[in-house]
């Protein structure tokens, strides 16, 4: 049974390849498979209107053929552009049964409603030769919109890096048998538009990362109170309103019962407990279900000691903002409890130094290598969200709007996370939820919106995945 949720390097995905076909099924029948159903989007995009379908000399351009005659058979207008002849048995096949037009490269471009980008998928590793790059550029000029099939010519798959200056920006990507790590890696992810899965029958890849989908959560039973639904404790510092943005935020994700912990009640909302004693207190509580400390903790010596009391509750502990500039392998020395880390580009770098992993090559790479070297579920947060697990297990998630470049989503971020902890969610889990809350919270609020309205949000987000 497919799995629609995987993510395969080049590498994994040509071995689930050879395996169907080890299985029986053939090339040919393969490239069927998958040209006929990305011809049913790009039917569905063109409207019936003219198509022009780029076909490069490998696979990918043999699935162009397909799909332009699939456009044929059902009425459509399509011509194919053949940027060379095609190379493979496979291409070479299905460009046997094309019966519709063939242009060459130096022929008179056709002008038409969708332009289908089939010049190189998956695999490539090097940049698009000059030519190719004008022919793609002139032909997207000429549509009104543009399809990548697999991948946008000139990506590279499983870094995300964009091989060329001046590609494209497309309305629809249609990833073949299985997701790729480009299409959630920016750049290349920024220029895909959306994302559509055309499945082929891959069978599910044992360690394969998987894209972060809605979760189904349950809602709590008859007999549940506040403290078995979760006790969260919010460890607040020199900025209150971080840890108040971040402890409403968990509110709306699940848990039963926020607690925060800091120097005054000033500004919180009434239906928010705040305790103003000393942070000891926080291990005093034999029910807290986890604990998030870090957003407006300040780097002071005060807020050191909070971290050192933090780390000390034996439950899972949620780390954000200043408690990963504080943190190092030192503190952790006799942490046995689950630990999350959301760390942003620049707080990502400073965990690099501290647990002396180094830069990766890709985000993916790096996101694994501080998981391994620091024991955490991390979460590098940004335009390309990635989460690792001290485990091996991976997971990216799709984009979400890039509205949320504003200042206080990541406290909401992390109070979302540290909620789904609370409710007693394995840690590499929560990470995923919460992520997935707040991408969903985020598509929910309207333009320009303010992280409070993205925490109001929550609940919200949260009813989708009952």
């Amino acid at each position: 049974m497919q799995s629609p949720d995987q993510i395969l390097t080049a590498r994994q995905m040509r071995e689930a390849e050879d395996r169907l076909i080890e299985a029986g099924t053939g090339v040919d029948a393969l490239m069927q498979r998958a040209g006929r159903g990305a011809a049913q989007w790009v039917w569905r995009l063109s409207g019936g209107h003219a198509v022009t379908v780029l076909a490069g000399p490998g696979n990918n351009g043999g699935d162009g053929y397909v799909i332009a005659q699939a456009i044929l058979e059902r009425g459509g207008k399509v011509a194919v552009v053949a940027a060379k002849a095609p190379a493979t048995d496979a291409a070479r096949a299905a460009r046997a049964l094309y019966t519709g037009p063939v242009l060459g490269p130096d022929d008179a471009l056709p002008r038409g409603e969708v332009f289908v980008d089939c010049l190189f998928g998956s695999g490539l590793s090097r940049p698009l030769e000059s030519p190719h790059v004008d022919l793609l550029q002139r032909l997207a000029a000429s549509h009104r919109k543009a399809i990548a099939i697999d991948l946008p010519s000139g990506v590279a798959t499983d870094s995300g890096l964009v091989l060329n200056e001046g590609l494209l920006d497309y309305r629809l990507t249609l990833a073949l048998g299985a997701w790729k790590f480009a299409h959630f890696l920016m750049p290349a992810c920024a220029r895909m538009g959306a994302l559509r899965l055309v499945p082929i029958g891959v069978e599910p890849v044992r360690e394969a990362a998987q894209r972060i989908a809605r979760p189904t959560i349950s809602g709590p039973s008859a007999h549940v109170h506040k403290y078995t639904r979760g006790l969260l404790a919010v460890v607040g510092g020199a900025m209150p309103g971080a840890a108040i943005l971040a402890s409403t935020a968990a509110q709306g994700a699940g848990a039963g019962y926020v607690k925060l912990f800091a120097e005054s009640k000033r500004n919180c909302p009434p239906d928010l407990v705040v305790e103003t004693g000393p942070v000891s207190e926080l291990l005093a509580d034999h029910r807290n279900a986890a604990v998030l400390i870090g957003p407006g903790l300040g780097r002071d010596a005060a807020a050191r000691e909070k971290l050192a009391v933090a780390l000390a509750d034996p439950v899972p502990l949620v780390l954000d903002a200043d408690a990963l500039v504080l943190l190092g392998p030192r503190l952790l020395a006799e942490r046995t409890a689950p630990l999350i880390a959301t760390p942003h580009e620049g707080e990502l770098v400073a965990l690099e130094r501290a647990f002396d992993c180094g830069e990766g090559a890709t985000r993916v790479e790096r996101a694994r290598a501080l998981a391994r070297a620091s024991g955490m579920v991390v979460v590098a947060k940004g335009p390309d969200t990635v989460i690792a697990g001290p485990d091996g297990r991976l997971a990216c998630a799709p984009r979400a709007s890039a509205w949320l470049s504003t200042a206080g989503t990541g406290d909401v971020l992390a109070g979302a996370i540290a909620s789904r902890a609370a409710t007693g969610c394995d840690p590499f889990a929560a990470a995923c939820q919460g992520v997935w809350l707040h991408g969903e919270a985020a598509r929910l609020c309207p333009p320009a919106f303010t992280a409070s309205q993205l925490a109001q949000a929550l609940p919200a987000a949260l009813a989708a995945c009952l």
